[in-house]
């Protein structure tokens, strides 16, 4: 497509939460794949932050808000607020602290009791680059998604591995979520039905970033 197209030039905004035991590597998989950075130094956020990034699916251009939970996961102090109108979610843990795998089933709960049925869930071992430190085989990952019917991928943020590929394919199967209901509606332009997307307006951001500061 020639014409260049503005930064708030979308066809679908979709939220997308990142959850998961503290230490896993959440922040980095968000910075990776918002801005291709990653950070050695792991410093828990501060406050509910989020980035965002647009991709194309299908000639059109769907814009990402990716929501971190910013180390309140450590107080259990995860509110509504910050699952409320999420569509995605990558549930993150680190393949060497079997202990972060087995608190995925915590989190899964949390998750659907705080969503719409129809969110996409990517369940997403991270640093698989520590191979040799490896706590929780692929096939025990992929036995517990297929069980409870969410997508399953292995990532690096360090090397940069299959980062691109979660995100991409979380967001692609919202895309395929909400136009199968926008057919099923008969109805073109609804095609975000309603609490399943976040439109934010201009004037809407400074809501959303609830208490939010970012950090550099």
């Amino acid at each position: 497509m020639g014409a260049y197209r503005a930064e708030d030039d979308y066809d679908y905004l979709f939220k997308v939460v990142l959850i998961g035991d503290s230490g896993v590597g959440k922040s980095n998989l968000l910075s990776r794949f918002t801005k291709n950075e990653f950070s050695l130094e792991s410093k828990s956020t501060i406050g509910v932050e989020f980035a965002t990034r647009s991709i194309r699916v299908d000639e059109k251009v769907v814009k990402a808000q990716i929501w971190d939970t910013a180390g309140q996961e450590r107080y259990r102090a995860i509110t509504s607020a910050y699952y409320r109108g999420a569509v995605g979610a990558l549930l993150v843990y680190d393949v060497t602290r079997h202990v972060t795998f087995e608190n995925v089933d915590r989190w899964l709960k949390e998750l659907r009791d705080h969503t719409d049925s129809s969110i996409v869930i990517m369940l997403v071992g991270n640093k698989a680059d520590l191979g040799h430190l490896r706590a929780v085989s692929t096939e025990d990952a992929k036995a517990y998604a297929e069980k409870e019917s969410t997508f399953f991928i292995e990532t690096s943020a360090l090397e940069s591995t299959n980062v691109e590929n979660a995100f991409t394919e979380v967001l692609t199967q919202i895309y395929h979520v909400v136009s199968r209901k926008a057919l099923e509606t008969g109805d073109e332009a609804a095609t975000v039905p309603k609490g399943q997307t976040i439109n934010v307006g201009k004037d809407d951001v400074s809501a959303i970033k609830i208490g939010g500061c970012c950090s550099a």
